[in-house]
């Protein structure tokens, strides 16, 4: 009876951890905010575009130290904690709209907001490999599968509530961007949703485990799991590592020019007569509907490569992302995918395999070093996170001509590293 109870308890878990990551997921439709803010405010892209990328540098960093917080003092006070920060700071990114200082923008999406999101992302990931050591990869991707759409809920709602807000004159100017309610009405959602899922998470009971579940010959054990101390002498961790870094570096640079260069696409496709509001409007639309449809992608992403792990590897999955996403931003960079509808469908297939690069690595890492430190173990593996966070958006900011180029580059790198992994020597042996 008890182990019924904790069988079921398991999967209320799961549910809370999909709730809380389909909040924190939202700061990947950060592109339909970024052209609102520039043209009201008139910063710059690099202005703008160093929100996301303080956001992702400060994220991964925040996940390192959640995942350490997460083995000492439990999951429900890491995610409490961090569902409170994560609201408050997206509410104090609205004031710095609102007030035209980029300052407070930076400090609230870019640091408060960044530091919250880390301690939620890692929290579920860190709790569910204990509780489902059976569906281990299934389960991380259906936790982190929210992550994913939250974009699509934020790119679907957010263009309509900026545009709804905005203030614009007879001329076409912009004089208040509509982001700065939308922003105040989301941090209020995510301080209930994101709080109250939190308090659901709890460790299973030592030594528990599902009922009828046998761990394979070759798994390492929680008794036998690897310390990050001794985890980070491997070259094995540093290897999941890079591949991580030059997964999410291409994929974070797409999504943070995602809604700009999908409008640049629509434009031909637009009435020369319609201007002003009206153009501002169906361009939003059509930038937030490739970040929406592209979300619902990076989001089943995360399941299906995380399912499809479970079955033929974590190294195969890696090496066939690798591949493919390598040889369509090939295509796109040399405008053989170049129209706006196609360039939906690529993006869809790119935000699934970046989506399920986060997904799959969780499992990996726990197959590699076992579950019993996995907290911290992956935690600081995703201040491969924080790099890329750095890295891509700069890329395709800095070096637009050649970004996709680079990107492609980046993923032929992380082929090579899939290619050479062979898992560590089991610790007990």
């Amino acid at each position: 009876m008890a182990n019924e109870r904790l069988e079921s308890k398991r999967w209320w878990i799961a549910i809370a951890a999909f709730v809380m990551q389909l909040c924190l997921g939202t700061v990947y439709a950060w592109s339909v905010f970024k052209k609102p803010l520039m043209d009201t405010h008139g910063w710059s892209e690099t202005q703008t575009q160093l929100t996301f990328m303080l956001l992702m540098g400060i994220l991964g960093l925040a996940a390192a130290f959640g995942g350490t917080l997460v083995d000492k003092k439990g999951p429900r006070f890491v995610a409490t904690i961090g569902g409170l920060l994560f609201g408050t700071g997206t509410i104090i990114a609205g004031l710095g709209d609102q007030l035209g200082n980029i300052y407070l923008l930076y400090l609230g999406f870019g640091v408060i907001a960044a530091l919250g999101n880390g301690f939620g992302y890692v929290t579920p990931i860190a709790t569910l490999i204990r509780w489902f050591p059976d569906k281990r990869g299934l389960v991380t991707g259906l936790a982190v599968m929210g992550f994913g759409l939250g974009a699509f809920f934020m790119g679907q709602i957010a263009p309509k509530m900026i545009v709804n807000y905005q203030v614009i004159d007879e001329g076409g100017k912009i004089l208040s961007s509509g982001v700065a309610n939308t922003f105040y009405i989301w941090g209020v959602i995510f301080l209930i949703l994101v709080t109250g899922s939190a308090q659901l998470y709890k460790n299973p009971p030592a030594g528990w485990v599902p009922a009828g579940y046998s761990p394979a010959k070759n798994a390492v054990s929680s008794a036998d799991s690897y310390k990050f101390g001794e985890a980070v002498k491997k070259i094995q961790w540093w290897m999941l590592w890079g591949m991580l870094f030059l997964n999410v570096s291409a994929g974070l640079g797409l999504i943070s020019q995602l809604s700009p260069i999908s409008q640049e696409l629509y434009k031909p496709l637009v009435d020369t007569s319609i201007t002003g509001k009206d153009l501002v409007a169906i361009l939003a639309a059509a930038g937030g509907a490739v970040v929406a449809y592209s979300a619902i992608f990076n989001g089943l992403g995360r399941l299906f490569w995380a399912s499809v792990s479970d079955k033929i590897g974590r190294r195969t999955v890696f090496i066939t992302m690798f591949i493919t996403q390598a040889i369509l931003y090939l295509l796109v960079a040399t405008n053989v995918i170049g129209s706006y509808y196609l360039f939906m469908i690529v993006a869809c297939y790119l935000l699934a395999c970046y989506g399920g690069g986060f997904a799959t690595m969780p499992a990996f890492a726990a197959d590699a070093f076992g579950p019993g430190y996995i907290g911290k173990v992956y935690g600081f593996m995703l201040t491969a996170w924080s790099a890329a966070g750095l890295l891509g958006p700069f890329i395709f900011a800095a070096y637009k001509a050649q970004a996709l180029y680079i990107a492609s580059g980046l993923l032929v790198i992380g082929l090579l590293i899939a290619l050479a992994y062979k898992h560590p020597k089991h610790k007990a042996a």
